[in-house]
């Protein structure tokens, strides 16, 4: 079966953790994935909606089309799917203009009305869906994450030291921005606690530690490792609640217990005492820190409680097979296992693109990749 994603960029996160993240468990069950960038320029962009005919399933991943576009887009393809992990029906926290967006919501309708399956990247996500269409048509499909790329963090008892770490995308360091009393009163009560922020841009959080890491592909993972603490604040609002936690899952799936407030999925992925702890008011993140950092041994078993979860709930394998079985249901096909020949199994299989059949899997040296 041949699908093709219609995408904004291979480096894209989205694309990176919710398609490419999937691509062996579709070729396991004879698909092929062919990701394709959206063309910027209008007639660039009807020429390629047009050309879809070709594939089995086309999947439109978060953008919201003009109904034009959209109208094209779903005349070419022989079935539509529309994958989304943000409240893309809003603008985001920080908008000047605020987080309500008719036009946006209005465009989000059309899509999921035209769509025959929606993938959403968490149950509050698929909920906005269902208002608008069949509950039978909305899934939910979680981000994830592969564990067996992080080695569990140590929690070597660190003499007048305590590591907390924060991975994201300049972009939203305005969010973590709002908790700075909350990091106050952390360096007050916890003496030698760092904040590690792996990023490309870095805040000031006096009187509390920066450490800058910049942030790698291929170093991300480590960088977590050697931390103590992962730590994550969202604005309490509609667009944040959308959220769908991958920074959490990271430090999870590195063994660290998670400090976060409880907002959207944090809710559910940081289960207080077991993964880490929930904290709304500075005081209350100044506790679970100083808990935390005097115990590395609680550090140790709420880290191995996380990183199961992620392994149980949304580890890579888990989620793909999740994503190939709506692709089947959506199809009506029934995707078994198939062996192909000539195969050699060591080799992990790769994306395509429609006019680069040989477009390798992008190495990032960028911006981060979270969230």
């Amino acid at each position: 079966m041949r699908v093709i994603a219609l995408i904004e960029k291979p480096d894209h996160v989205c694309y990176r953790y919710r398609l490419e993240a999937f691509i062996p468990e579709l070729w396991e069950r004879g698909c092929t994935l062919e990701a394709a960038p959206l063309a910027r320029s209008w007639l660039g962009r009807l020429r390629q909606l047009r050309s879809l005919a070709a594939a089995d399933v086309v999947i439109l991943q978060r953008k919201l089309l003009p109904l034009l576009q959209l109208a094209v887009l779903r005349r070419s393809a022989r079935k539509l799917i529309y994958d989304f992990d943000d409240a893309v029906y809003h603008r985001d926290s920080f908008a000047r203009k605020g987080i309500p967006s008719r036009q946006r919501m209005g465009q989000f309708w059309a899509t999921v009305s035209a769509a025959d399956g929606v993938i959403a990247g968490n149950a509050f996500l698929a909920q906005q869906a269902r208002q608008f269409v069949d509950s039978e048509r909305v899934h939910v499909v979680p981000t994830c994450v592969r564990p067996e790329l992080y080695e569990p963090a140590a929690h070597a008892a660190r003499r007048g030291s305590t590591r907390l770490v924060w991975i994201g995308q300049p972009s939203t360091l305005r969010g973590l921005e709002q908790a700075r009393p909350h990091f106050a009163a952390v360096a007050r009560r916890v003496p030698g606690a760092e904040l590690h922020v792996v990023c490309s841009e870095f805040p000031h959080f006096d009187p509390l530690r920066v450490v800058p890491r910049p942030w790698t592909q291929s170093g991300e993972a480590d960088e977590l490792t050697r931390c103590d603490i992962g730590v994550s604040w969202l604005p309490d609002d509609a667009w944040s609640r959308g959220k769908c936690g991958l920074k959490v899952l990271q430090y999870l799936a590195a063994g660290l217990p998670v400090v976060a407030n409880p907002v959207g999925i944090q809710a559910d992925l940081v289960r207080p005492g077991v993964t880490g702890f929930l904290a709304e008011t500075p005081a209350e993140w100044a506790t679970a820190v100083a808990t935390l950092a005097a115990d590395p041994q609680l550090r140790r078993q709420m880290g191995a409680a996380g990183r199961a979860l992620v392994e149980r709930e949304y580890s890579e394998r888990i989620t793909a097979r999740k994503f190939v079985d709506v692709v089947a249901r959506v199809t009506g096909r029934e995707l078994s296992p198939v062996r192909w020949e000539p195969a050699r199994p060591s080799e992990r299989p790769r994306a395509t693109s429609p006019s680069s059949p040989q477009l390798p899997v992008p190495q990032l040296t960028g911006e981060p990749s979270t969230w």
